[in-house]
């Protein structure tokens, strides 16, 4: 499989749990703190890209620091989101769980509880029938979701996320790509910290 979605070992999740000191620009070094890939062609600049799966651990714990970092980044770098199947059915209808948030512009209304069900409910999904049920659950008309669950333009929405997990080198989640090629890789659970180095590399010129 292309990509490494293994668990975290102890050393690991220490790493993600210790606070970063916020770094000077001289000090951030690439290679360390991040490293430079062929990317993706972003539309909307200076924006961060968080690479995550809905049914990822460590993507459900971070995601308080990426809210909080996109306040304190906001009105000067835009959060962005690229959800990743990594050929794992479960993780291709949360995929397509994303896919229909945006579809139906209720993202922010359903980020937080799709994380919930399935961390903390323990129900992820594992049919297209579950799909359609929570969708439904949120207001959108059932009509309209099965004419959109697993149409063609979901499956070609899907195919463009899994290139851009690609282009982008990712190979675990959560991961941040700043301006199409800045690819993160301090661990950071500091959102002040994360976002000083989400600012330095979005005023890096391409």
């Amino acid at each position: 499989m292309l990509f490494s979605f293994v668990a975290k070992t102890t050393t690991a999740l220490l790493l993600l749990s210790a606070v970063l000191i916020p770094a000077t620009a001289a000090e951030y070094q690439e290679g360390q703190d991040y490293i430079t890939v062929t990317g993706i062609p972003e539309t909307t600049k200076p924006v961060v890209r968080e690479f995550f799966s809905y049914n990822c651990p460590h993507c459900y714990q971070q995601d308080p620091v990426i809210e909080k970092t996109a306040q304190l980044l906001k009105g000067k770098v835009t959060l962005a989101r690229t959800p990743v199947g990594a050929r794992r059915p479960a993780w291709v209808l949360s995929q397509e769980a994303y896919y229909l948030a945006q579809k139906f512009k209720i993202v922010n209304q359903v980020h937080s509880k799709i994380f919930a069900r399935i961390h903390e409910q323990h129900q992820p999904f594992t049919t297209e029938a579950d799909l359609e049920a929570f969708f439904v659950s949120q207001g959108i008309d059932k009509t309209l979701l099965e004419k959109t669950i697993g149409s063609a333009d979901a499956k070609l929405a899907m195919e463009n996320y899994e290139a851009q997990t690609q282009l982008a080198q990712v190979r675990g989640v959560p991961s941040l790509l700043v301006n199409g090629k800045y690819l993160i890789k301090a661990n950071v659970s500091d959102a002040e910290a994360l976002s000083e180095l989400i600012l330095f590399l979005a005023k890096k010129p391409d």
